[in-house]
């Protein structure tokens, strides 16, 4: 299948892929074919969600992300973690720990991504009160939400919150902070986002909405864990205290972030297959009473993310008491007005939809494409059993017109025709008999 130089985190690995079905039947968009006994990423497609690596029980799919080693590339180095980070520990009663161990491993600074949601908190907040806005705004948080949208749903791309995401804005004031702090150059400075998700690695890669990411790497919470785990329970004379909000922290969990900048007529959901669902009924306009949707791919937000190491219902729990822990204080009244305008919070160039599910360039052609592929499904048995190495019935008759398959790839068709050659056979032995 054709291929385009594209950044994806998740990578297959075949020496460990055994050829079955379970990534086949998971991927939300039809991205995994199995062919040769092994399966295939169609690059176009992916939207690295990580539903494959969660639902592989071979290990055979994995996220590209860096080694702490990558912040020796740097002068100086500054940890952006991810809210759901501090729920990785058991028994914290604060998140000051987990920011003084980032510290000890070798991070100079580190500034709170929750720090960053604050603001985009705020940001949202204004944003709602334009006049004319598509309803619901959806958020743009979720990279995996975000290229579904342009892959399936690209009417909805319109909807979609043009705000740059927490870990985006996070980058931006700690690059420029640390450099105000130690006046050192900005290429000094290796800000680092320690991710629960592959998806976020992707984003940094190959950013949405702007031309370069401000993170210059991003480090797995599954891999810095066991590095950070000697350090939560030393006791230090003089603990960093945390300074996002409450709300902040809570962005880390599904409804976090909805609570945080419309609490009424608001809808969060969690899960990849869930937010499809929404979505469907968003572009049916059946829900166009609802003023915001914050969509999370993984289950109970990010916490459930594939790259954790805790359980994310254990996770979730975490969470929700640190944040109790942290200032009260809604974004609106501790983001001052200032930071709307100090830093570029909006995207600098528009989403585009992603055409990897067009048939052709040609409408025509594709016209011509579409009828084909409608004649094959009626004459295939419908059980989308995935057999044949496509998901579906429907996308096998896709494959079947793009050349990367025939009609006897299905089993059932081939043991239909089988069971004609062998009356076929029994017919003529019969015949030669006589």
């Amino acid at each position: 299948m054709e291929q385009h130089n594209r950044y994806h985190s998740v990578r297959l690995d075949k020496t460990r892929c055994k050829g079955c079905t379970n990534c086949l039947k998971h991927c939300p968009t039809e991205a995994i074919r199995v062919r040769g006994g092994r399966a295939h990423i169609i690059d176009e497609r992916c939207i690295d969600c990580g539903e494959c690596i969660r639902i592989c029980e071979y290990h055979a799919k994995i996220a590209i992300t860096d080694d702490l080693s990558a912040i020796r590339g740097f002068p100086h180095a500054v940890a952006i973690p991810a809210p759901s980070l501090y729920g990785q520990f058991k028994g914290l009663k604060s998140i000051s720990p987990v920011l003084d161990a980032l510290k000890a491993i070798g991070f100079e600074e580190v500034f709170e991504v929750a720090r960053g949601a604050d603001i985009v908190s705020r940001a949202i907040h204004e944003k709602l009160r334009e006049p004319g806005l598509p309803k619901p705004l959806i958020s743009s948080a979720c990279p995996a939400v975000v290229r579904l949208i342009q892959v399936r749903f690209p009417d909805l791309i319109p909807n979609i919150v043009d705000i740059r995401q927490p870990m985006e804005v996070a980058a931006m004031i700690a690059r420029q902070e640390f450099c105000r702090k130690h006046n050192c150059p900005s290429e000094d400075v290796g800000v680092f986002f320690i991710t629960p998700c592959p998806a976020k690695m992707t984003a940094i890669r190959s950013p949405l909405g702007q031309e370069k990411s401000a993170c210059d790497g991003a480090i797995s919470m599954m891999e810095i864990y066991g590095q950070l785990l000697p350090h939560i329970d030393r006791i230090l004379a003089n603990p960093t205290k945390p300074t996002a909000t409450y709300y902040g922290v809570r962005w880390a969990v599904s409804s976090g972030e909805a609570s945080a900048v419309c609490p009424d007529n608001s809808l969060s959901v969690d899960g990849i297959q869930n937010v499809i669902r929404v979505l469907e009924e968003i572009e049916n306009n059946k829900l166009s009473d609802l003023v915001f949707f914050e969509g999370n791919a993984c289950m109970g937000g990010c916490v459930g993310g594939p790259l954790n190491f805790e359980n994310n219902y254990v996770a979730k729990n975490a969470v929700r008491k640190l944040a109790q822990e942290c200032t009260p204080q809604h974004p609106v009244e501790n983001v001052p007005v200032s930071m709307m305008t100090k830093y570029p919070l909006y995207f600098d160039h528009p989403i585009e939809p992603n055409p990897a599910m067009k048939l052709d360039d040609n409408l025509i052609v594709a016209m011509q494409k579409m009828e084909r592929i409608n004649q094959l499904v009626e004459d295939l048995p419908g059980y989308d059993c995935g057999s044949c190495g496509s998901p579906t019935c429907r996308t096998f008759a896709e494959d079947i017109v793009g050349g990367f398959c025939g009609e006897m790839d299905c089993i059932h068709k081939l043991k239909d025709q089988l069971k004609v050659m062998a009356q076929q056979m029994v017919e003529l032995a019969q015949t030669k008999r006589e």
